[in-house]
């Protein structure tokens, strides 16, 4: 099947969507996918609606969870839910410790360098401790940052604070993180930040997905690396909705895709 020319709309995104993935199936290999949505702490209508969606698509759904604000109310709600739904831990408070080191101009990030901030350690370890305790076995302890940025110099800490998996954004460059850390990244994220916030749009969100699916098939990215795709439920317009049902309705439906829970997506590679 011949990839439809850019340009063509939305109907050609989709079909060239529909084009790798077929590429994919005719090669005889599985095109691997995960998904992960940011900044769940509290039950609202637009996180019950988010677990609709996942339920009605079967689709797997690791939530990157607050631990700082996490509500009890969020792990009632979650008790109804099917077993694959993982909780992931969403750095500790979702605050910017960049800009209180009086940096002007520095990105936000939450998670870093622990020398200048040695509460960081800690942080992480309560938040850690405080969703193990709060949703058991439904957590894993996969550190997504806010921002999804974290310094390097916190990496190799990640083992000794009990984080068996990281997961930023953008195609990775290793598998691993730091020893025994297997780093999985998200890939499309469809929400568009700057300079408005609204759904990045069709065509520009499946070029990225298609984008990461052709660089693994033919070579250019790790091949070992599920894509992913990154929501935020509360933030979603009406077209980030569309799409995202959309989306995953069109993926479960292929042959050649299998969508992975978060607890397959961070084993360990003999278990996989």
């Amino acid at each position: 099947m011949r990839t439809p020319a850019p340009g063509k709309g939305t109907a050609g995104a989709w079909a060239a969507l529909e084009a790798e993935l077929d590429a994919w199936a005719a090669a005889g290999r599985e095109a691997r996918i995960w998904w992960r949505d940011d900044d769940a702490a509290a039950p609202s209508p637009a996180l019950e609606r988010l677990l609709d969606l996942a339920a009605a698509r079967a689709a797997p759904l690791a939530l990157a969870v607050i631990p700082a604000t996490a509500e009890d109310a969020l792990a009632d709600l979650l008790d109804g839910q099917d077993a694959q739904t993982a909780v992931l831990q969403h750095g500790f408070a979702h605050a910017n410790n960049a800009g209180s080191l009086g940096e002007p101009g520095a990105k936000k990030c939450e998670l870093i360098d622990p020398q200048r901030r040695p509460a960081v350690l800690d942080e992480l370890r309560r938040g850690q401790e405080g969703l193990a305790a709060r949703f058991g076995r439904r957590f894993l302890p996969v550190l997504v940052p806010p921002w999804n940025r974290i310094a390097a110099a916190l990496l190799p800490r990640l083992p000794g604070l009990g984080f068996t998996g990281l997961s930023t954004y953008r195609a990775r460059a290793a598998a691993e993180a730091a020893p025994g850390v297997p780093q999985v990244n998200c890939h499309l994220d469809i929400m568009q930040w700057r300079p408005e916030r609204r759904f990045l749009g069709t065509e520009a969100a499946l070029g990225l997905l298609n984008g990461h699916l052709a660089a693994k098939r033919q070579g250019r990215a790790d091949p070992g690396e599920p894509s992913g795709i990154l929501s935020h439920h509360l933030v979603h317009d009406g077209a980030a909705w569309d799409f995202l049902g959309e989306l995953l309705a069109r993926l479960a439906g292929h042959r050649a895709v299998r969508l992975l829970p978060a607890a397959t997506v961070f084993a360990r590679e003999e278990a996989r």
